[in-house]
């Protein structure tokens, strides 16, 4: 499986993860007091951008740009998107309850802190992200050859990381030994 769908494929797992988080906007409105509607369309007008910039990250993954067990690749590019996704929230949020586009009074404020905020953003859209992704790299690996490519690339990930766990565990225990 070739082209665009194999690359879509790649890309699922970080589509679900940020339609997952985005989604989760809806579930915080509620716990604000707000209704259900508002709850709503939060988390829809959150869904929505995070799931495409969690499908570009999927697809940069898949070309290599983004390596599993590195986060300052991705955290810039959260760093980026996650403010752009949460003023197409705003944005679409008060167009659809109050049927015109507003933004806060202090718009670059608003998108400072969502930079500040992205970093922890990113921390565990990664870490979700790896946790969920592999498995699915296992399953479309069988008929996707992009797909084991990636898979690959996490278990040459894994193997360094195995490797590096046991130089350790054997250096204290021959620390201990003498």
């Amino acid at each position: 499986m070739r082209g665009v769908r194999g690359q879509a494929e790649v890309a699922l797992p970080g589509l679900l993860v940020g339609v997952v988080a985005g989604a989760m906007a809806g579930g915080l409105t509620l716990a604000a007091g707000q209704p259900a509607r508002w709850a709503a369309i939060s988390a829809l007008t959150l869904a929505v951008p995070l799931g495409l910039l969690g499908l570009g990250y999927g697809l940069l993954l898949a070309r290599g740009v983004f390596q599993p067990g590195l986060f300052a690749p991705a955290g810039l590019y959260w760093l980026a998107g996650f403010p752009v996704a949460r003023l197409v929230q705003e944005t679409a949020t008060s167009t659809l309850i109050f049927g015109s586009a507003s933004l806060r009074e202090d718009v670059l404020g608003f998108v400072a802190y969502q930079a500040i905020v992205s970093l922890g953003f990113a921390i565990g859209f990664v870490w979700t992200h790896e946790r969920v992704a592999p498995y699915w790299f296992v399953r479309a690996a069988r008929h996707n050859p992009l797909a084991a490519q990636v898979l690959d690339r996490y278990v040459a990930h894994a193997e360094v990381l195995s490797r590096s766990r046991r130089r350790r565990r054997t250096l204290r225990q021959g620390e201990r030994g003498a």
